[in-house]
């Protein structure tokens, strides 16, 4: 089953990210920006549950933009359960936030994606997108990223 995330899913959501960035992420701040994304109108956290086991999310993202001139959709994290992977949860998140996407106005999903991560390009491929764009990255907090790495 999808569903629109509660409070209630931030230790389980939390989980999903720090296993997608293979990190721990400061946790404090994770559930202010968690609880922040639940409140705030142009961003939906969807869930994938089953027996009451949050199992999958996807955090998306929506927003005009200039260059379009229309409203645009952007996945911002899509991580399933180790466990899960490949038995069709990340597809059935994408086709809820694409139709989400859509019946919020958007004529476009968009999905920035590590470059490390060959699975998931090849999700998304499946999925019907194509590589367009490129992105482009640079700290900002005092230290220089020298290379693409996942985790510290």
């Amino acid at each position: 089953m999808i569903r629109t995330a509660l409070e209630k899913d931030m230790e389980s959501v939390y989980s999903l990210i720090c296993d997608m960035e293979q990190k721990a992420l400061d946790k404090n701040e994770f559930e202010k920006i968690f609880i922040e994304h639940l409140k705030c109108g142009n961003k939906l956290v969807l869930i994938s549950e089953q027996d009451n086991e949050v199992l999958g999310v996807l955090n998306l993202r929506t927003e005009y933009q200039l260059h379009h001139c229309a409203k645009i959709a952007e996945i911002m994290e899509l991580s399933v359960r180790e466990g899960y992977r490949s038995k069709g949860i990340g597809k059935e998140l994408f086709d809820a936030a694409c139709q989400r996407a859509k019946d919020s106005g958007c004529i476009q999903i968009e999905v920035c994606c590590n470059q490390l991560r060959t699975g998931a390009h090849r999700f998304y491929e499946r999925e019907g997108m194509h590589k367009f764009h490129y992105k482009f990255s640079k700290g900002l907090a005092g230290q220089a990223i020298t290379e693409n790495r996942l985790g510290l």
